[in-house]
Parts: structure tokens; sequence; C-alpha cells
């Protein structure tokens, strides 16, 4: 059975619409991925708030950092997977299934992390974002040690927070707007 087959239940401007700044965006999308990332479509509803989400995206999940773009996108996926959010699961799980290689892990990281087989800092990352998804006022010193204790310094904690953070908004919108995924990541990876 497929999944609906609506961008967002609440509706997306028609691409013509779009200011040009946009649609140059739309055209470099359509370039490199072969497709417009239902995100972005959905997100152009308020079209200077999918640009500041755009480039705080990319400052958290594509800059200069010591987490690695592999280990943002399986933070992304543990993070969707507390919250349930479709969307990401299936765009980051085939985010994390390309960078890595692994045609399984996405699912691991999407169904249950504890069963992938993670070295001690990623898993010590992992259970983090659980944590502070799932129980963020139980988040206290000790948990911030066992990070340090896993290699990581405060300068990969406060990047590992914001990851955290970027994925609990990005899981709560696309909820609201019921977003599906582009059939495409259905397919990436694999």
């Amino acid at each position: 059975m497929p999944q609906p087959d609506h961008i967002s239940v609440l509706g997306v401007p028609p691409e013509e619409a779009l200011a040009d700044d946009l649609q140059m965006v739309w055209a470099k999308c359509r370039e490199k991925l072969g497709f417009v990332p239902n995100v972005f479509s959905t997100l152009s509803l308020k079209p200077q708030r999918l640009r500041d989400f755009m480039q705080m995206f990319n400052e958290i999940m594509l800059s200069e950092s010591r987490l690695s773009k592999l280990e943002r996108e399986m933070v992304a996926v543990v993070v969707s997977s507390v919250n349930r959010c479709y969307y990401c699961l299936v765009s980051h799980g085939a985010a994390v299934r390309k960078l890595s290689g692994d045609p399984a892990l996405g699912e691991m990281l999407a169904l249950n992390y504890r069963v992938a087989p993670l070295d001690a800092r990623m898993r010590a990352m992992l259970d983090f974002a659980w944590k502070l998804t799932a129980t963020p006022a139980e988040v206290v010193e000790a948990d911030r040690v066992a990070l340090r204790a896993a290699g990581l310094d405060n300068a990969n904690i406060f990047d590992l927070a914001q990851v955290i953070g970027l994925f609990n908004l990005s899981n709560r919108m696309a909820i609201t707007a019921d977003m599906m995924p582009n059939d495409e990541y259905h397919r990436m990876g694999r």
C-alpha cells in the first residue's frame, strides 16, 4: 500500500508563486538530488521562515564540526525515532544509508538503535539524543560526564545538543503538517 499522495495536509504554494531566490533553490535541488525535498515545499508556506530554516539546517548539519555528517544524520534518525516522525525517519534514514554505505543501518537506528553495532562514542551520543528528546528534564551532569568519558568535549556536546534540538523542532513541524517523504528517499542507498 503506498503512502498518502499529499506533500503536506497544510498545503504547499505553487512553485511559480515562489520568489526568485527560492525558485533557484528548487532548481539546485533538482540538479543535485533529482527532486525538491518535501520539507522545502511544506515550509515554503512561510518563505522567510523557510530561508531561516535552510540557513539553520546548513549551519548545524553541514558546517565545520568535529561531529561528522554521518554522526549528525544518525542523531537525526534516533531523535526522529523517539518522536515517530515518518518524514525524518525516511529522509534521514536514507542519508545514513548513503553516507555509511550500510543499507541496514538506517533501519536499525529507526527501530532500535541499541541493536546497531556502534562504537562507545556513537552509542553515548545516541543514548544522550534519546534521553534529551524523551525525557529532557532528566538530563543531569552525569549525562555530560558520560559524553566526555566517550571522548566528546564541550564543543562536541554543544553541537550534539543543537542537532537534537533542530530535529525536535523539525519533527514537530513535519508531524503537524503530516508531511510525506519524497518517494526517492525510499530507494536511496539500497
